[in-house]
C-alpha cells in the first residue's frame, strides 16, 4: 500500500497513463551482501515517461531517489529508505549504425545483454572490466575500467548522453552540448540525475590470443619498465604477497581458430569449494592464509615458475573473470611509475621484513602488522585517459571525477578480502588502513565503487577544482538533493555545510543474519 501522499501525488499527477511501476516491502542488497537497505518503494520504469514520473513524484511528495543495476559495488552507494529505480526493463537497443559503429541504448541494459547484440551485427565493447553484469549506466557511474594502457575508462567511448533531471525533463548532453554536465555525469555516482541514455561507439567484433605466465615477483619488477604493460593490448598482473610470485596474463588480437584453455579435475567445483572452506579456516586461524595461498594458487596456476596457460577466445569472453564470493574490494589509482615502490612497501609490512632480509624496504606505514594475514592475490591493472593515450581523448570527455592521473598511465591496485559463507575478515579494519595510508602517501586516489574510507576533505585534495566544479553541476541540476544519500554526504559533498531538503541521512545500521549491514536512512528534517 502506498503512503498517503505518495498515493495522492499519483492520483493527481497530469499523465495518469503512464505507468507507475512499484513495489513495497522489497530488500535491496548488493551483490556482495555486504550492505542492505529496505526502500519505501523499489520501482522499475520501462520507458523514458516513466522516468521522468518517477522524477516529477518524487518532487512532490519529497522523496530521494536512487538508481541501482546488479548492485554490483560492494559499498553502501545504492543503498536507501526512500525511493529506488532498477532500470532492467529499461534495456532496449535503440539503434545501431553499421558504418560508424555508433550504438544507442537505453541505460538499463546489462554489459553482457549488450555484448550478446553486438556480436550478432559483429561489433564489441573496445574495453571490459573483470565482469559484464553491470548496466551501462552502472558502468559509466562508477569509473568502471579494464587493464589495458590503450584504454582508459569504458566511459571513453561514450559520446553523449542523456539525463533525466530532478525536476521531471530529460536533458542531452555530449563533449559539444553542455559539456560540463556530461563531464559530470560521466561519472556521476547517482548524484546528478538518472543516466536514461547511452550513445556509444563499438569496434569490430575481435578474438584475442591470450598468455598467462606464473614467475617470481623480481621477474615483474625487472620487466615494470621495458616491456610488462606494453607487451599486449591488455596486460593485467595478480601478485601474491606471502610467496612473493605473481601471474600476468596478456592479451592481444588474432584471427587464429578459437579453442578454451584446458580445464582440470580441480577447477570447477572442487576447487571452489576447496579454497570456500579453506579461506572460512582462514576466518577462525588467520596464520593459515599464507599457506593456503601456496596451496591454492599453486593448484590453480602452477606451483613451478615459468608455467604457462594459453587459449584463443572471444575478446568480450577472454576479458572477463570470475569474482568467486562475496567480498571485500579496496582499489586505489596511483601513478604506474609508483607501482614497484608500493608492492615493495606493501610486502615489507605484510611479510614483517627487517633490514636483514634482503628484499626488505622501509615501508612507513605507522600501523603494525603483527598477527595480521590478508587473503591473496592484490589484483594490478593499468588504465590511460592521460594525452599519451591512442584515442586522443578530448578534454571535455574526460569525467570530472576521473580517478585516473591526467599526466600519464595509471596503476590500479586491488586489495581483494574475500568473505567466505558471509563473514567479514577480521584483518579487514587494519589492513585497509595501512593500504588507505600508503596509497594517499602516493598520490592515489581510490576507486569510487570500492569499500575506501576517505572522506569528503581528502576527497577535496586529491580532486581540486575538478571537484568543485562537478559539486556545482550536481547543485545546478539538483537543488533539494534528490539524489543524495549518506554515503556522497561522507565522501563528496562539501563538508560542514547544511544538508539538503531531499538529502538522506543515516540513522541506524544492524547486523543482517546472513552476513552483511542493513542500513535505515531518513529524509533530512527540512523535508517533513
Amino acid at each position: 500500500m502506498l503512503h498517503p501522499t505518495v498515493a495522492a501525488a499519483v492520483a493527481g499527477d497530469p499523465q495518469p497513463d503512464v505507468p507507475f511501476r512499484v513495489k513495497p516491502d522489497h530488500l535491496h542488497r548488493t551483490w556482495a551482501k555486504t550492505f542492505a537497505s529496505r526502500p519505501e518503494l523499489y520501482i522499475q520504469p520501462e520507458s523514458l515517461d516513466e522516468i521522468e514520473k518517477v522524477t516529477r513524484l518524487a518532487a512532490k511528495c519529497r522523496r530521494r531517489v536512487t538508481t541501482t543495476g546488479s548492485g554490483h559495488s560492494p559499498s553502501s552507494l545504492t543503498c536507501t529508505s526512500s525511493w529506488l529505480v532498477n532500470l532492467d526493463r529499461y534495456n532496449r537497443i535503440l539503434s545501431l549504425d553499421k558504418e560508424t559503429n555508433v550504438v544507442i541504448m537505453q541505460s538499463g541494459i546489462r554489459l553482457f545483454q549488450l555484448c550478446e547484440e553486438l556480436d550478432k551485427q559483429g561489433l564489441a565493447m573496445p574495453n571490459l572490466g573483470s565482469i559484464n553484469e553491470q548496466s551501462i549506466a552502472g558502468v559509466i557511474s562508477t569509473g568502471t575500467h579494464g587493464s589495458s594502457l590503450r584504454h582508459g575508462l569504458v566511459s571513453e567511448d561514450i559520446l553523449a548522453l542523456r539525463v533525466t533531471m530532478a525536476n521531471g525533463t530529460t536533458r542531452y548532453c555530449s563533449s559539444e552540448d553542455d559539456p560540463e554536465l556530461f563531464r559530470a555525469a560521466l561519472l556521476s555516482l547517482g548524484a546528478v540525475g538518472i543516466i536514461t541514455e547511452v550513445t556509444f561507439r563499438a569496434v569490430p567484433a575481435y578474438t584475442l590470443r591470450w598468455q598467462q605466465v606464473v614467475d617470481t615477483d623480481l621477474s615483474m619488477f625487472n620487466r615494470w619498465d621495458k616491456d610488462l604493460w606494453t607487451h599486449a593490448e591488455f596486460v593485467r598482473v595478480w601478485w601474491f604477497p606471502y610467496t612473493r610470485r605473481a601471474v600476468t596474463w596478456s592479451a592481444s588480437k588474432t584471427d587464429e581458430p578459437r579453442h578454451d584453455p584446458p580445464v582440470s579435475y580441480y577447477d570447477r567445483q572442487l576447487g571452489y569449494y576447496v579454497y570456500h572452506n579453506l579461506l572460512y579456516l582462514g576466518h577462525w586461524f588467520p596464520r593459515v592464509l599464507p599457506w593456503v595461498e601456496w596451496f591454492v594458487f599453486g593448484m590453480q596456476y602452477g606451483f613451478r615458475n615459468g608455467t604457462k596457460s594459453q587459449a584463443v577466445q572471444q575478446g568480450t569472453k577472454a576479458l572477463l573473470m570470475n569474482c568467486l564470493y562475496s567480498q571485500f574490494v579496496n582499489e586505489w589509482a596511483i601513478p604506474l611509475a609508483k607501482g614497484p615502490e608500493f608492492i615493495r612497501r606493501m610486502s615489507s609490512w605484510l611479510n614483517h621484513l627487517t633490514p636483514k632480509d634482503p628484499d626488505y624496504v622501509p615501508h612507513g606505514i605507522p600501523f603494525s602488522a603483527k598477527g595480521l594475514y590478508v587473503h591473496a592475490p592484490v589484483e594490478v591493472r593499468v588504465s590511460n585517459t592521460s594525452p599519451s593515450n591512442p584515442k586522443d581523448i578530448a578534454p571535455n570527455s574526460r569525467p570530472l571525477l576521473d580517478p585516473t592521473c591526467e599526466d600519464g598511465p595509471t596503476l590500479y591496485l586491488n586489495a581483494t578480502l574475500y568473505r567466505p559463507y558471509h563473514t567479514d575478515p577480521p584483518c579487514r579494519a587494519r589492513y585497509y588502513e595501512a593500504f588507505e595510508w600508503l596509497m594517499r602517501e602516493m598520490g592515489g586516489r581510490p576507486h569510487w565503487a570500492k569499500n575506501f574510507d576517505s572522506n569528503s576533505a581528502e576527497i577535496e585534495q586529491m580532486y581540486g577544482e575538478d571537484l568543485e566544479t562537478w559539486r556545482k553541476v550536481r547543485e545546478s541540476v539538483d537543488p533539494d538533493g534528490m539524489f543524495v544519500g549518506p554515503w556522497h554526504r561522507h565522501h563528496v559533498m562539501p563538508a560542514g555545510t547544511p544538508l539538503l531538503p531531499f538529502e538522506e541521512v543515516e540513522i541506524r545500521t544492524e547486523d543482517m543474519e546472513d552476513g552483511g549491514v542493513l542500513i535505515e536512512s531518513s529524509i533530512t528534517r527540512a523535508a517533513r
